[in-house]
């Protein structure tokens, strides 16, 4: 069982040598995968345990206010995906400007030697870390050879390509979802709770889930995609539908707010307000339009259904 830590005072005091990765791991992509893998890999060859450092909130929004990046993973969706990955343990560290202020020296030792008792950290070879972003992988082999463990930076590929969450978020804004799956090693997930919306979707014959997500949720462009809708709740446990997902503001309307709503193929039984709820994303049909009358948005619902029905079945 995968030990989850909120924080390094929760680590225990007896807690042996570890070999350790650290990072945002935003997405948990190919890449954050091949990096975890790897060291869940050599804890198993040196007979140690494995642990993830991950942070929250994602730093850039402390050290820079206001430029918090659109997230390919919510937290608690980050810790699943981390700890499916084999890791004994996963402690998500509260990232403050205290923590950002720290000499890298100091957050080696406080961190990595102190708290986790380091015997081999596995980063990406881009990472950073300390005060003004001045520990690199270089000065953590430096710092290794100081407090007795070794390091390595691993480049963020998978089949040959370097993957990051950069080019995810890009792509994902392109509304090119399959590329952003390739990348992802799995379909794009977007979080929420089920709210009332207009219910226009519901008298047209489509009724959709309102999705309201969370602040600096990384959203696809403006379309109509196929994917899946996904609950598991007491009302609905384990519930995974084939789905029409709308994203934009609903221009044949004159809407402004932009919503993403998702449509359950063929099933109009469902009461899933207040519902925690995720849709997937599997494939792109097309851009939203403003149609001229109801009744031809109607129509192209009921083709983008049937699109959507033959590309998931």
């Amino acid at each position: 069982m995968v030990r989850r830590w909120n924080g390094l005072d929760e680590v225990p005091a007896d807690w042996g040598r570890s070999v350790i990765t650290i990072g945002v791991f935003d997405g948990v992509h190919r890449g954050h995968q091949r990096i975890v893998g790897t060291a869940v890999e050599e804890a198993r060859r040196r007979g140690l345990r494995s642990v993830v450092i991950t942070f929250d909130p994602h730093p850039d929004e402390v050290v820079r206010p206001g430029t918090h990046p659109p997230l390919l993973a919510g937290t608690k969706r980050r810790i699943e995906l981390l700890e499916g990955l084999g890791a004994d343990a996963v402690v998500v560290v509260p990232f403050t400007l205290e923590l950002s202020r720290m000499a890298p020296d100091d957050f080696v030792q406080s961190v990595l030697v102190d708290r986790l008792h380091a015997a081999h950290v596995i980063v990406g070879e881009d990472f950073r870390f300390g005060h003004k972003a001045k520990g690199d992988v270089a000065l953590l082999r430096e710092l290794g050879e100081k407090y007795d463990f070794t390091a390595e930076g691993l480049p963020l590929v998978a089949n040959g390509g370097t993957i990051s969450s950069t080019h995810i978020r890009e792509r994902l804004e392109a509304g090119d979802v399959e590329a952003a799956a390739r990348a992802l090693g799995r379909p794009h997930r977007v979080e929420g709770v089920v709210v009332r919306g207009h219910q226009r979707g519901r008298a047209l014959g489509f009724p959709t889930a309102n999705l309201e997500t969370p602040p600096h949720t990384a959203i696809p462009a403006d379309g109509v995609y196929g994917g899946r809708l996904i609950c598991d709740s007491d009302r609905y446990p384990d519930f995974r539908w084939p789905a029409a997902i709308s994203i934009g503001t609903n221009p044949t309307f004159e809407g402004v707010e932009r919503t993403v709503e998702a449509y359950a193929l063929d099933r109009d039984d469902l009461d899933l307000y207040g519902e925690h709820m995720a849709v997937d994303f599997t494939v792109r049909i097309r851009d939203t339009l403003k149609f001229d009358s109801v009744d031809a948005l109607v129509e192209q619902m009921h083709r983008d259904v049937d699109q959507i029905r033959e590309l998931t079945s």
